[in-house]
């Protein structure tokens, strides 16, 4: 098998190879094969070693962390694996029921010190209700992207932070509390 991808250990101590039939090899400095393992996720294209610890990027796209300590390489010759952790970033992130009216939201009674919090207004325009930065350090024209069921014309909202999107317009990030 053609090798596509391979990284050291400091000092060239472990020598870690990726091949075209989705197994990553791990050699002594003398060539001796200490470990193979079989990624799970296809053939690793690209490897790195950083902090006795081997990360791949696999051909069907994910990126794998491999425990490469001197503890983990002798287990594993002693046939001693450790089972594989399958780790979704949503699953990090913390997620929030969707507000569907205006009553459900929290409320704080002041505007947040800075850097604490972003306010917003709900303001009529037309046959619609749009939102706006208030709070400084924002482009006030741009709209921001709210749930429309609880825009109310002249509500003010405090938001965790916003992120400006290709095409000119925020989106909200975090909590949303009503203003009061």
């Amino acid at each position: 098998a053609a090798v596509y991808s391979c990284a050291t250990s400091p000092g060239g101590r472990y020598v870690f190879a990726g091949d075209s039939a989705s197994s990553v090899y791990c050699f002594s400095a003398d060539g001796s094969r200490l470990w193979k393992l079989g990624t799970g996720g296809g053939s690793a294209l690209s490897m790195q070693y950083h902090d006795e610890r081997l990360y791949i990027v696999s051909t069907d796209g994910s990126l794998a962390c491999i425990d490469a300590s001197e503890a983990a390489i002798n287990a594993a010759q002693s046939g001693t694996v450790p089972v594989a952790a399958d780790i979704k970033l949503a699953a990090a992130l913390p997620t929030y029921a969707p507000l569907t009216t205006a009553a459900s939201v929290a409320t704080v009674s002041a505007v947040p010190a800075p850097g604490s919090g972003v306010v917003v207004e709900c303001t009529q325009e037309g046959g619609r209700v749009r939102v706006h930065v208030v709070s400084e350090g924002y482009e006030p024209s741009w709209n921001v992207q709210f749930p429309r069921a609880i825009r109310q014309p002249g509500a003010r909202y405090v938001v965790d932070a916003l992120h400006s999107s290709v095409g000119g317009f925020y989106r909200v990030r975090g909590e949303i509390r009503r203003l009061v």
